[in-house]
């Protein structure tokens, strides 16, 4: 069973925009935060930014704060990571994730128990 399923990787030149998408179901749809992580060729996977369901504060790291958003539409159980202003470093395989952060803090990707399939993102210079 597939809980979560993402679309809307692609590819785009340095300071262009794409818009990821994210359902979730089953045990993932009842999580209490849902975000995103991404793992770069060579690299450790990282979060990139979650949302807690109820009150929909957000979270971002760093490095995509002020160029990533994201929202949701609860009812839907949907997700949406909208990221500008795209640069090279941003290439990576980005998974939709879903938990309640009991165990670990939400920056550590041990913290999700639903992950999507991941979808593919790559800037080009």
């Amino acid at each position: 069973q597939v809980d979560m399923v993402e679309s809307g990787g692609g590819s785009v030149q340095a300071g262009g925009s794409l818009r990821l998408s994210c359902r979730a179901s089953g045990n993932a749809a009842t999580s209490a935060v849902m975000g995103w992580l991404r793992q770069a060729p060579g690299k450790e996977l990282e979060w990139v930014s979650f949302i807690a369901r109820r009150g929909g504060r957000t979270y971002y790291t760093d490095a995509v704060k002020g160029r990533f958003t994201i929202s949701q539409e609860r009812a839907a159980n949907t997700i949406y990571l909208q990221m500008n202003s795209l640069e090279p470093e941003d290439t990576a395989m980005y998974y939709c994730a879903a938990g309640d952060g009991t165990s670990y803090p939400l920056q550590d990707p041990r913290a999700y128990t639903s992950w999507g399939q991941g979808t593919q993102v790559t800037v080009s210079s």
